[in-house]
């Protein structure tokens, strides 16, 4: 099924992508599909997005409603044409596409930094520093904290992981040990 969203989804972020490179409006699409994706991982409306009692005019004026001062005119129809084809669930794998397709025109890359402890500011420099010159791209650190990785990072950027972490090193050895 995820190769099936991920399919219905990318025609949706091309098509999005292009319209934000058109008009130069890469920042004000992510707002506008990070708003959406918001309101519809609210329990409220994601139990009116399933339920057969609530028609597509129903949701469409209620997701414009509560958009209407957040989101540009084009995310309104969006809204619209997904309601209308049924794929209002697929937003969230078309935002994810479309901010991919964003990064690679930028040339960035988005990491998450996760340790057992806050990560400070010059910590953050010096990691982005590192993934800069490695990956030849720049880097956006988004930090997360997880106190079982006992010490150490854990750092994830698109499919690559480094796995610095008291936690990983503890899990590397119990599997050469065979525990």
């Amino acid at each position: 099924m995820a190769l099936e969203e991920s399919t219905i989804a990318r025609p949706y972020a091309e098509a999005i992508f292009r319209a934000a490179q058109e008009s130069d409006s890469f920042a004000a699409w992510s707002d506008a599909l990070e708003f959406v994706a918001a309101v519809l991982a609210e329990p409220s409306i994601e139990a009116m997005i399933v339920d057969p009692r609530v028609g597509a005019d129903q949701l469409e004026k209620l997701l414009l409603e509560i958009c209407a001062d957040q989101v540009p005119v084009e995310a309104a129809n969006l809204v619209r044409l997904l309601i209308a084809n049924g794929r209002l669930a697929n937003l969230p794998t078309i935002r994810g596409q479309y901010e991919a397709l964003k990064q690679a025109a930028e040339g960035t890359i988005q990491v998450t930094v996760t340790s057992a402890y806050v990560v400070h500011a010059a910590e953050k420099t010096a990691i982005a520093a590192a993934l800069k010159a490695r990956l030849g791209k720049e880097v956006e650190i988004a930090t997360e904290k997880d106190p079982s990785l006992i010490g150490g990072v854990r750092i994830r950027a698109g499919d690559l992981v480094i796995d610095g972490s008291i936690q990983g090193r503890l899990r590397q050895l119990a599997t050469e040990f065979g525990i």
